[in-house]
């Protein structure tokens, strides 16, 4: 159901989707997948407060490649100190809880890979400017900085070095909510086609007469049940206990596609009108692209 609200939400605004998605489900993933009660007093706590959510992985020289970290943890005592930064961070402007991946020793590779619950608030994190994005521009995207940010070692999820399982079950599991969301893009950009299509008269008819828009309608609709068909399944693969990272990835990548060249299609059929304001499927168009670009390449 939560894949399901995902794509409605979408319809409206992918903004405000990708802004929910980021706090209730890709930051507190990892929360999830591996908190103890503590912990998830802790974290779920503060969200019935109010507090939003992010979740801090890419940096600026590593974004797909999500284990070339340079964002460092070293032990102190019983704390960890955290030293880096990170890009591109949803809810960045806001948010309270920040679940952070980080690295042990470089040289451990996967296996020294750790992740951390923090309170915003401690001293040493900076947040950046809001970027100035092409599309989603209703939600916050920021730059984190931790310099010398003490994290109590109660905070670390997991053990030492047990952070890269923990990363990819919950890039694993946002995927398909991805996949959702870009499903919920493509609808709406379809839906807005076809009643375009039905009002715009050109010689004398409706344009969904002329056999080059329907053909394109009917490409737009099949692309978006597939998108849709894909997302439900790596769904109840989930609820069912059984694995579903393949198609949750597979969705990801045709969804994502598929938004992308549906919200193109909406606004080649609105001919000028798609190119302006006043219509809004120039904005689905440009909120398809990101979904071909976060959660991974």
């Amino acid at each position: 159901s939560k894949y399901i609200v995902c794509d409605e939400l979408a319809q409206g605004d992918a903004g405000l989707t990708t802004t929910m998605l980021a706090s209730t489900l890709l930051a507190s993933d990892p929360i999830w997948v591996a908190a103890n009660d503590e912990q998830k007093k802790w974290w779920y706590g503060r969200m019935l407060e109010g507090a939003i959510c992010a979740f801090c992985l890419t940096e600026p020289e590593a974004g797909s490649d999500a284990l070339g970290l340079s964002c460092k943890c070293v032990k102190d005592g019983n704390d960890y100190i955290l030293n880096g930064t990170k890009q591109f961070i949803t809810n960045g402007e806001f948010a309270k809880n920040l679940a952070v991946i980080a690295t042990l020793d470089k040289k451990l590779g996967n296996k020294g890979i750790c992740a951390f619950m923090v309170d915003r608030d401690t001293p040493g994190i900076t947040v950046g400017p809001k970027e100035d994005k092409l599309g989603i521009r209703s939600t916050s995207t920021n730059q984190i900085i931790f310099e010398d940010v003490r994290v109590p070692g109660w905070m670390m999820l997991g053990g030492e070095g047990e952070g890269t399982p923990i990363l990819m079950e919950t890039l694993d599991l946002s995927r398909t909510a991805i996949a959702a969301m870009a499903t919920g893009i493509a609808t709406a950009a379809l839906n807005a086609s076809i009643t375009y299509a039905n009002e715009r008269h050109q010689f004398g008819k409706p344009i969904t007469a002329f056999q080059a828009i329907s053909f394109m309608l009917a490409d737009m609709a099949t692309a978006v049940e597939t998108s849709r068909l894909l997302y439900q399944k790596a769904a109840w693969l989930q609820d069912n206990g059984q694995p579903f990272k393949m198609l949750s990835n597979m969705a990801k990548m045709y969804a994502a596609d598929s938004a992308m060249k549906v919200s193109t299609d909406a606004v080649q059929i609105h001919g000028g009108y798609g190119y302006v304001r006043e219509y809004p499927v120039e904005k689905y168009m440009r909120d398809a692209k990101i979904m071909q670009i976060f959660e991974g390449t």
